[in-house]
């Protein structure tokens, strides 16, 4: 199928989630998850209606960039691990960066948006499954309550919500109990109305398992190899 076809077929998957979950489906974006493919198989996704695109690589997508300038009102995300020598370029090429995982990221961050003169969206990213080799910061983790607390000073980034990457198995089920902690993590810092800190967006869900995020609270879906296909082995 076409691009265009897999994105229709997505949104009528979405729409039944959101239903069977009580929700209109309006409050679940689709994000289009678009590293390593190129330009071209971007645009036919924003043809087909696709506003917001989630990159991996700072390098990648500034090598992409000038090739998108016409996409005038799409979002770029960073949903990657972003190092901190890297923050400088990603704030200038993104308006939001989804892996925020510690407070000295957020700083760098908040520099690199003060000198473009830019409002930063950030997200925090939270290791629901406690995986050492994956980024993101645990729930019970200090470093959370530093960036939350920290929040007001950061003048130029706005704290927009929460992001996670659970564990991965073949079985979309097995998300379920990450997705539903993830959910009342939000809740929690929610509560506290916390100064500059929303918990608007609840980004969890990829391709194989983005019904059950939806059905557990999901707002934001970042979906790849569902819309553009499977992507070429290194």
């Amino acid at each position: 199928m076409s691009i265009a076809e897999n994105i229709a077929q997505i949104r009528e998957r979405i729409g039944g989630a959101a239903h069977r979950a009580g929700r209109d489906p309006e409050t679940v974006t689709l994000m289009a998850v678009s590293k390593t493919f190129p330009a071209e198989a971007i645009r036919d996704a924003y043809d087909a209606g696709i506003r917001v695109f989630g990159e991996n690589r700072v390098q990648e997508f500034a090598g992409k960039a000038e090739n998108l300038r016409g996409l005038t009102d799409a979002r770029w995300h960073m949903i990657g691990h972003l190092q901190t020598n890297k923050a400088a370029k990603a704030a200038e090429l993104f308006q939001a960066i989804d892996s925020v995982d510690s407070l000295k990221l957020a700083e760098k961050l908040n520099d690199g948006a003060r000198s473009h003169s830019k409002k930063l969206a950030v997200f925090i990213e939270i290791n629901v499954g406690g995986e050492t080799a994956k980024s993101g910061v645990l729930a019970s983790s200090p470093e959370l309550e530093n960036i939350l607390t920290s929040a007001a000073r950061l003048e130029f980034l706005e704290i927009r919500g929460l992001m996670t990457i659970p564990p991965y198995t073949e079985d979309p089920q097995s998300a379920r109990p990450h997705f539903c902690k993830l959910r009342k993590l939000r809740d929690e810092i929610a509560a506290r109305n916390l100064p500059a800190v929303s918990m608007a967006t609840l980004s969890m869900g990829m391709s194989h398992d983005f019904e059950v995020a939806i059905e557990e609270g999901s707002t934001c879906v970042r979906v790849g190899t569902a819309i553009f296909g499977a992507r070429a082995k290194p």
